[in-house]
């Protein structure tokens, strides 16, 4: 009697610690003998990532591939950080975000949600991305810039200030967010544009080329601004 109870405790024991089948599926062809949990709330993660002690990987995230985790950092929820990626620092990702490719996210930045981080794509300091957000190419969204909903900032494009794209707004090529700018709904901010000041712009405007909109200005509706330089003040 004493045997079988001692067979169905080790039997829990291994199912508990085998990793479901999303897991492994991350990893093709691997098997439970490829992951183990992370000491620090248990997370999965796989034998060629590497995760500092320090860190903190929640029980249904994963660190796969060669991606690192270092520092304070989190990962957390179903998200997962994945191929050469980087989270390091006091970084958070949560929720069901992904961070992939060779992305970074440092210092105190978040990334939650659905969101997407990927490329060589890096989000860092206080900066949030969340909802259906993606951010990827060489973009960097910096400072106290937040990126919601299903916005887009790809390519060589910046994010930063406390500057905020939503909705479904896309900024992209080396266009310019910065400063309390709003980039919402379906517009778009493209070229060498920059958005500066408390600019506005929404709608389905379109801001593109070597353009520079600065002070309070709006751009809304259907506008088009290919060039020049817009300062409007209230």
């Amino acid at each position: 009697m004493g045997q079988e109870r001692n067979t169905e405790m080790n039997n829990k024991h291994q199912l508990k610690n085998t990793p479901p089948q999303r897991v492994l599926d991350l990893e093709p062809g691997s098997t439970a003998a490829d992951w183990h949990r992370h000491p620090n709330g248990g997370g999965w993660v796989y034998r060629d990532a590497q995760v500092a002690e320090t860190a903190y990987v929640g029980p249904n995230a994963v660190v796969c591939d060669r991606a690192r985790v270092s520092g304070n950092a989190e990962v957390s929820g179903d998200a997962v950080v994945r191929d050469n990626a980087r989270v390091l620092g006091n970084a958070i990702v949560s929720d069901s975000a992904v961070v992939r490719g060779s992305a970074w996210v440092y210092g105190v930045a978040t990334v939650l949600d659905r969101a997407v981080v990927f490329g060589n794509a890096e989000v860092y300091e206080h900066a949030v991305v969340r909802g259906n957000a993606w951010v990827y190419g060489v973009a960097v969204v910096c400072e106290g810039a937040r990126v919601s909903g299903n916005a887009i900032v790809r390519d060589s494009a910046e994010v930063r200030g406390d500057a905020i794209v939503s909705g479904r707004a896309v900024v992209h090529d080396r266009a310019v967010v910065s400063g309390e700018a709003i980039v919402s709904d379906t517009a778009e901010v493209s070229g060498t544009a920059k958005i500066l000041d408390r600019v506005e712009v929404r709608g389905d405007a379109v801001v593109s080329g070597s353009v520079v909109v600065s002070g309070d200005a709006e751009v809304s509706g259907t506008a088009r601004i290919h060039s020049g330089e817009w300062n409007e003040q209230k």
